[in-house]
């Protein structure tokens, strides 16, 4: 079947290149490939690291051709495998990936329109690298700049959008070094917004969990799928062609982005996502010698993390029944669970799930919301796995004098509250 895709897009580039008068389209290779790997539309493709028959490892068997890598789930934040997941390291282009995140949450925030537009500083038109070619004064789409970035990795696209949120690139980097710390990141610092040298030849610096956490950030958000999942598109009109630089888009089962980068410094770096039966992983590989060393080791990562582990819903087997509040301006106050409804475990132990529910039958007023009620512990055959707080859903205050009062009276006269 995939030799017959292949045949098929050898075919419509062939005829695409016979003369018919129609505008014509450039996509480029924005990587050196090896000599012996064919070319399909750009990208250098090795079909055998894509080859869905391997068998899954066991975590002790996995033995990836990379320096720094780490393996997440994203709704709960588990990690399932690191390596010198927190040694600083060069990222490269997969910086952007804290730039991509910065114009999602402007656009969520309602302060940036996918439909504005973006006009191109002399700085930003000056960029190295991977790049389409931005002219001084070009305008261009807030979505076709974002697309530009997201695809093919584009440099000034990059810089052209840090100017238009900030001011300028440095404002922009001022706010990207904030957000990482505001996500935890410690051991992360960038000096600019696309992962090139600078001019006194530093790069940005971080490590493998550091990416993850913001890759974590940037796939909640799924307007961003909408972009990272494209394998080619075009800009200006159709007339300059976008590659993704991500082969996984196009060859792995279910992967949803995420960033490529390379730098002679940096080496090989790519953080892959990936989502199945509505479990998304994050795998992060760094460093790696070749191209093709850093989307085998995602891969090896991703089938490890699918093969291995799925999420449980976390939820009591009956409803949580209101709960009586003495003294209460009302009855009964709702109690719910708190945190992550969802719980990450390993396929072969999610059959002997149990849980166990411990919960007040009377609390007294007031009541605050997210005040613990009780305890639902969830259980591998005997072994505790988890234990989840149930917490009042809201506020309940305590009845003031006149109020009692007034239920007293009722109640002598009717014979109940």
């Amino acid at each position: 079947m995939k030799r017959a895709i292949i045949l098929f897009l050898l075919i419509a580039l062939l005829t695409s290149t016979v003369g018919t008068g129609t505008a014509k389209i450039y996509y480029l290779a924005y990587e050196p490939p090896p000599d012996d790997l064919p070319r399909y539309f750009g990208a250098i493709v090795d079909l055998s690291i894509f080859d869905g028959s391997r068998p899954a490892l066991a975590v002790q068997e996995i033995d990836i051709p990379v320096p720094f890598a780490i393996l997440m789930e994203k709704d709960t934040g588990t990690v399932l495998f690191e390596k010198d997941a927190d040694t600083q390291t060069a990222p490269a282009s997969v910086t952007k990936v804290m730039t991509m995140l910065l114009i999602v949450e402007e656009i969520v925030a309602g302060h940036l329109n996918l439909d504005d537009m973006v006009t191109t500083s002399t700085n930003a038109s000056q960029m190295g690298g991977s790049q389409i070619y931005l002219k001084e004064g070009e305008q261009m789409t807030v979505r076709d700049m974002f697309k530009a970035i997201t695809i093919s990795s584009a440099n000034d696209a990059s810089v052209a959008m840090a100017e238009h949120l900030m001011g300028s690139e440095a404002a922009f980097v001022a706010r990207m070094n904030q957000r990482a710390e505001e996500l935890g990141m410690q051991n992360t610092l960038f000096l600019n917004a696309t992962g090139l040298p600078a001019a006194d030849g530093r790069e940005n610096l971080t490590t493998a969990r550091d990416v993850a956490l913001m890759s974590r950030a940037l796939i909640r958000h799924d307007l961003v799928k909408e972009f990272s999942t494209i394998w080619m598109d075009t800009v200006r009109d159709g007339e300059f062609g976008l590659s993704n630089t991500n082969r996984l888009i196009y060859y792995y089962d279910g992967a949803t982005g995420l960033k490529t980068g390379f730098t002679q410094e940096a080496g090989h770096c790519l953080a892959a996502t990936a989502e199945r039966d509505g479990v998304e992983h994050i795998a992060v590989v760094l460093g790696g010698e070749t191209s093709e060393n850093r989307f085998e080791a995602a891969k090896a990562l991703l089938s490890f993390a699918f093969a291995n582990y799925t999420l449980v819903d976390v939820q009591s087997a009956d409803a949580l029944h209101p709960i009586r509040v003495t003294l209460g301006a009302v009855e009964t106050v709702q109690p719910v669970l708190q945190g992550a409804e969802r719980l990450l475990m390993k396929r072969n132990a999610a059959a002997r799930v149990s849980q166990r529910i411990e919960m007040v039958e009377i609390v007294h007023a007031p009541v605050t919301a997210g005040q613990i009620l009780g305890t639902l512990t969830v259980y591998d055959g005997e072994t505790e796995i988890a234990a989840i707080s149930i917490v009042a859903a809201d506020d309940v205050a305590k009845l003031t004098t006149g109020q009692m009062f007034e239920k007293f009276m009722r109640y002598l006269f009717t014979g109940g509250l």
